[in-house]
């Protein structure tokens, strides 16, 4: 008994502390691993388990292969081909939101709505409309998406392994969820394309025109005077020299654009400087260097791009380098070569200096930054682009053969000739040595606190269900639901884990749930599989938050949306799938052993 209060009260601290958000999920999980394990519930040599668990090395796997095949080209193709549709909105939400729920069902949740964002962003700017009529609805259906197939979604994966090692039966394989998923992705994206864009909020900001940003008030052309102390200085001692929140973005020499500006670039007398600054700012740095004005035309971003310098929009994702600091310490300039333009939250450009603001997921930034090294950068930061990516044009065998290697995982693992982990670890295995994805790629497509969080926290969903903790709670779900059709009962557990998944991770969600799962189909007696099948879908439907899901945070910057926003399409899509899914599953998945 003592084991189950210490259990249940280490899982209300964390999900206090979800909802805090004061620290990542992944440390929360790793502070949850060490309660259990410190106080005795969880043996010392069972503490990291979780960490070699199938469902990890699943997870991992999966996030590399649908790395590679955004390299293969293949989905990126698809993806382009959709910036070509040219139709009413209704046609263009059909392709979009059905396009990204159907990629979802093969690749990561996120690598999918990646992919799609820009293109649904170029579609709203072209027909004049607000993205965020589409973006929100994007991210809904990449969750729907990942219904389908076990590698749809971590919980999805989870649940496949819960069966196998709790319920005394074989994985749930590759399509077993796809009768149910398929059914609820279709009601879930017929609902999104007639009627739940229409409940969102129209978000007219920034974002709705053609430039996010307006910096053109911001910008200022000054010349260093014949005999400044300044010529032959680095740009870096002009840097130190002066104060206030002035950023050098272009340098003219003779008419002629020079490239993106190293620190150590030397100014010369009569060159032409290019600043960012406010009107106070401004001032006090033409006191200090004794720069003059010059009279120039109107100047704006185009200003500051040239063949080797450009400025892009991008994204902050859940996890990022960038989470919870600010520019100033991350020395963006000096270390990474870009330079900060301007930020956006909800779809507001923030007006305070950009190198002090502590960046948050979702936040969109303007970085300007040499061509060549933009793409990389962004992916060291955790960014992604808010332009649509040039087509990566490789040699047919390449896209090709990323594909067979693909469908030839799923079908070793779909007819049981490998378990899943092992087919995804060699399709993995084999798109490295084939060189559709690097090995530096590897690493960096596997996001390290999904791993964290899921390693950390299987001992703690182990002790829930040896404390008898989970017992406990099953048994007391149905005590109260013991009058209730088994209908109903389904229905109380897919809302309780839907209620779960948009507060937490909907892996942690999954973790959490699929114990009581067991042990309410223990108290009534029935097959563990449709209680299992319930914490699947209710666990990766998170649409009433922007906290509940990582697509969810990824729109909310673009899309200018508040957090109120999500319930407004997010509830009825909720109700609608629960009212959907527990058919399907009592049809598909009898509850008779």
């Amino acid at each position: 008994m003592n084991e189950q209060i210490a259990v249940f009260v280490t899982i209300v601290l964390v999900l206090i502390m979800f909802v805090w958000g004061r620290w990542r999920y992944d440390l929360v999980a790793v502070i949850a691993m060490l309660i259990i394990t410190i106080s005795g519930i969880t043996p010392y040599e069972e503490a990291f388990y979780g960490f070699s668990h199938p469902a990890v090395i699943t997870v991992a796997a999966v996030l590399i292969i649908s790395r590679a095949l955004m390299n293969s080209g293949i989905v990126d193709l698809a993806s382009r081909k959709l910036s070509a549709v040219n139709s009413n909105q209704i046609v263009r939400m059909v392709y979009l939101v059905g396009g990204v729920a159907l990629c979802s069902a093969f690749m990561n949740n996120v690598g999918a709505l990646a992919l799609f964002m820009p293109v649904a962003i170029r579609l709203s700017r072209r027909s004049k409309q607000s993205p965020s009529t589409v973006l929100m609805p994007l991210a809904f259906g990449s969750l729907l998406g990942g219904l389908i197939t076990q590698v749809g979604t971590p919980a999805n994966i989870i649940i496949s392994m819960f069966r196998a090692e709790t319920a005394a039966a074989a994985s749930f394989r590759m399509f077993d969820f796809a009768p149910v998923g398929l059914g609820v992705t279709i009601v879930g994206v017929f609902f999104i394309v007639l009627v739940g864009w229409r409940l969102i909020p129209s978000r007219s900001g920034k974002l709705a025109k053609e430039d996010l940003f307006s910096i053109d008030s911001y910008l200022t052309e000054v010349i260093v005077p014949v005999g400044s102390s300044y010529a032959g200085k680095r740009l870096l001692d002009l840097g130190q020299a002066t104060p206030g929140d002035v950023m050098v973005v272009g340098h003219v020499r003779n008419k002629q654009k020079l490239p993106f500006l190293s620190p150590y670039r030397l100014f010369e007398e009569e060159d032409h400087i290019i600043i960012k600054a406010n009107a106070e700012d401004l001032h006090e740095f033409l006191d200090v260097t004794g720069f003059q004005l010059t009279a120039t035309k109107k100047l704006s971003k185009e200003d500051l791009s040239s063949d080797e310098v450009a400025i892009v929009e991008t994204v902050v994702t859940a996890g990022s380098l960038l989470d919870k600091r600010a520019a100033r310490s991350l020395k963006l300039r000096s270390i990474y070569g870009v330079n900060l333009l301007g930020i956006s939250r909800e779809g507001t450009k923030l007006d305070d200096r950009p190198d002090r603001v502590r960046f948050r997921p979702g936040d969109v930034l303007l970085l300007q930054g040499r061509r060549e090294v933009l793409s990389e950068v962004m992916s060291t930061l955790g960014c992604l682009p808010l332009v649509e990516r040039g087509l990566q044009i490789g040699k047919p065998r390449r896209l090709l053969s990323g594909t067979l290697i693909f469908i030839a995982a799923i079908l070793l693992a779909a007819f049981g000739f490998l378990p899943i982990e092992i087919a995804f670890t060699a399709a993995a295995v084999a798109m490295v040595l084939i060189g559709l994805i690097s090995l530096r790629e590897v690493y960096d497509s596997i996001e390290w606190p999904i791993i964290i969080l899921l390693g950390a926290m299987f001992p703690l969903s182990k002790a829930l269900e040896t404390s008898g903790g989970a017992s406990t709670i099953g048994e007391a779900i149905y005590a109260l639901s013991g009058s209730l059709a088994p209908w109903m009962l389904l229905m109380v557990m897919i809302v309780l884990t839907m209620l779960l998944s948009n507060i937490i991770n909907n892996a942690a969600a999954a973790l959490l749930m699929a114990p009581v799962a067991l042990s309410v189909a223990g108290s009534m007696g029935v097959s563990p599989d449709p209680l299992l099948m319930t914490v699947a879908v209710g666990a990766s439907c998170a649409f009433m938050t922007p906290i509940g899901h990582q697509s969810n945070t990824l729109v909310m910057g673009p899309g200018g949306y508040h957090f109120g926003d999500y319930w407004k399409m997010g509830l009825p899509l909720t109700i609608l799938v629960a009212l959907t899914a527990v058919p399907l599953i009592l049809f598909f998945w009898p509850l008779g052993l």
